[in-house]
């Protein structure tokens, strides 16, 4: 059968999602020997998009195949029985073979968050990006409109960004600031590397001032990484959530509450 998870993680101490050489601690290699272990027999993940070094998740969700039977609740208790702290499954469910945690997704949603006061976080260290300088988040949300539709993103992502193509729908983007913190969300079809932080990178240098509101326009149309702005930290980027048809029926948890520290 195949069972799909909704996972949740802290980014700080793995080298990313994606299994890497041996030694290299990341979020798919713990994942997959939990459920290996609650299954009985090696277990392999396939997840709707993968994340950096240092990115969290606060709704991931995987597939995978197994011959293990086991309830929706066993799957959950039993992976995080074997779990480190740093990472725990939400939920989980049966679905159909033609279920595909990448491929059936219909989008994806991100958040960036961003912590704009004079003094460096402490208890929220690596979990939020830092910014000491003032930042307009009015101006940012207005900048960032530009981005809206579908583009060559081509500045907008990594010099070594492997997609065939550069052109992605973003379909929202939405600055909002709650007190001291900034939060930066995203909605789009797909992602290219770096993009979401690329994007953070630019609405920042528009919000201090440094930059012009027209100049996340300017960057969008220059296709030319070299004349984009800095790439922001991966501290304050999750994965936030992916939608799918309504027909998988996938479990839908009670939403987490507007609370900016909650970081979710």
């Amino acid at each position: 059968m195949r069972i799909a998870l909704g996972v949740e993680y802290d980014g700080s101490r793995f080298h990313g999602w994606q299994t890497q050489q041996p030694g290299v601690r990341t979020v798919q290699l713990e994942l997959e020997k939990a459920l290996s272990k609650v299954a009985n027999e090696t277990v392999a993940v396939t997840c709707a998009g993968r994340t950096d070094t240092g990115v969290h998740a606060s709704e991931q969700v995987v597939h995978f195949d197994t011959s293990a039977i086991r309830p929706p609740h066993g799957w959950v208790m039993g992976a995080n029985v074997n779990l480190p702290r740093d990472v725990t499954v939400l939920w989980a469910a049966e679905v159909p073979e033609s279920f595909h945690a990448r491929f059936s997704a219909q989008a994806r949603i991100y958040r960036y968050w961003i912590l704009n006061r004079l003094s460096r976080p402490a208890v929220f260290h690596r979990r939020v990006t830092w910014i000491h300088r003032p930042l307009d988040a009015e101006r940012m949300h207005q900048a960032g409109q530009v981005l809206v539709g579908t583009h060559d993103f081509t500045s907008y992502r990594t010099v070594h960004c492997q997609a065939k193509s550069p052109v992605r729908t973003l379909t929202h983007l939405r600055v909002e600031r709650q007190d001291n913190l900034i939060c930066l969300e995203v909605r789009a079809d797909g992602f290219l590397h770096h993009m979401v932080r690329n994007i953070a990178g630019v609405l920042i240098a528009i919000g201090s001032g440094e930059q012009p509101v027209g100049w996340a326009k300017e960057v969008l149309a220059y296709r030319d990484r070299t004349l984009g702005g800095v790439t922001a930290p991966p501290d304050g980027l999750y994965f936030h959530h992916v939608d799918y048809p309504p027909g998988f029926e996938l479990p839908r948890p009670e939403r987490r509450p507007a609370d900016p520290l909650r970081f979710f």
